[in-house]
């Protein structure tokens, strides 16, 4: 049986095992090149952050988002199911942490996102008046848009309004407030918050013909003399399918309406997917063969990721006097929405980073280019 003082001897062992794993895992962190040093003549290089990394609940964590990243999008937070949960009620606890978060680790916030079909308050369920949905609208966007006008860079002001023919997408907003109401939106945001950029976010809005109807809102709303300053193309793509003769043209295109453009939530998903596109309605039924790389990814998927990367970052640097900014949909595999979606408990790889935070080829592909 072992004494007490065995017992504290073998647990400081332990502890100063676990310390030195910790100090070594950091140094390796530090010693990766940086991404937002590498294109900081570029474009900004952002990630999505979650509570616990908005929390700096793990020192490691951050030191290594400060070292890569100088933008930042909260993943869930400023949805308005989070930060407006009941009709008067608003909850900004979250958003003021990643507020001072940015600040202390000089790190340029997105707001995301005011107004979006999904993701909305429950109490939303129970409106059937035009009015109420109007004053919801304009309560919301005033009083989050308000208070952080100065203290983020930048609002994705519309999330997915569109559907994937380029027409309005059939929403809550749609039905009661009429197709006028992204040009609202944009009107209320640029009163509420004059010192704050402001968005149109999309995922597909390089697919042709969502693009004309993407063009077409965007004309909409500058015609009407509102200040609109982007538009954001999501980027969730597929290996081996990342359609770049499609993106070239939206780049161009986009930028032709005298807008800034860039990639806001970009990921490659590398498992088997019978659909494209991000709706997070959609679901699949998992099988046998939805889950294939468990264990790891093969060395053959692991370069065709990276020589997509690769592609994807010429064409950025080709286009880098229209593009502001490149934002990756998490810091890390591991915390990928695509680990449960639209599959609940897949092994995901779509980024840059494994799961420890080191590097993939794809990150060495990327980096590459710059040296």
């Amino acid at each position: 049986m072992l004494s007490n003082r065995h017992i504290l001897i073998l647990s400081t062992a332990v502890l100063l095992l676990a310390n030195a794993a910790t100090e070594q895992g950091a140094a390796l962190a530090q010693s990766i090149p940086s991404l937002k040093d590498a294109f900081k003549k570029d474009f900004g290089i952002g990630t999505a952050l979650n509570n616990a990394q908005i929390e700096e609940r793990d020192p490691q964590t951050t030191a290594f988002i400060a070292r890569q990243f100088n933008m930042a999008t909260p993943e869930n937070i400023m949805k308005s199911a989070l930060i407006h949960p009941k009709w008067d009620t608003y909850n900004f606890e979250m958003a003021d942490k990643l507020v001072e978060f940015g600040k202390k680790h000089n790190i340029k916030i997105n707001g995301h996102t005011l107004i979006w079909h999904s993701q909305l308050p429950p109490f939303i369920r129970g409106i059937h008046s035009a009015d109420s949905i109007r004053a919801f609208f304009t309560d919301h966007i005033k009083t989050v848009a308000g208070r952080y006008d100065g203290k983020v860079l930048s609002w994705d002001v519309v999330n997915e309004a569109l559907n994937e023919d380029g027409t309005m997408r059939k929403s809550v907003f749609l039905q009661y407030l009429g197709e006028d109401f992204v040009t609202e939106a944009f009107r209320l945001a640029q009163q509420a918050a004059p010192k704050t950029e402001l968005y149109y976010n999309d995922y597909n809005n390089e697919q042709p013909a969502k693009r004309a109807g993407c063009i077409a809102l965007l004309k909409k709303v500058k015609d009407a003399g509102v200040r609109i300053d982007g538009v954001g193309i999501q980027g969730h793509w597929h290996l081996g399918k990342v359609p770049l003769k499609d993106i070239e043209e939206s780049i161009n295109q986009y930028a032709a309406l005298g807008l800034k453009v860039m990639f806001t939530e970009l990921d490659i998903e590398v498992l088997p997917r019978n659909f494209q596109g991000a709706d997070v309605g959609q679901r699949m039924t998992a099988n046998e063969q939805s889950n294939p790389y468990t264990a790891a990814l093969p060395d053959s998927v692991q370069q065709q990721l990276a020589a997509d990367y690769e592609a994807l970052f010429k064409l950025f640097l080709k286009h880098k006097d229209k593009i502001t900014r490149v934002t990756f949909w998490g810091v890390n595999d591991g915390d990928s929405w695509l680990n449960n979606w639209p599959i609940r408990g897949r092994t995901s790889y779509p980024l840059l980073f494994d799961r420890n935070n080191q590097p993939k080829p794809a990150f060495e592909r990327v980096i590459a280019l710059k040296k």
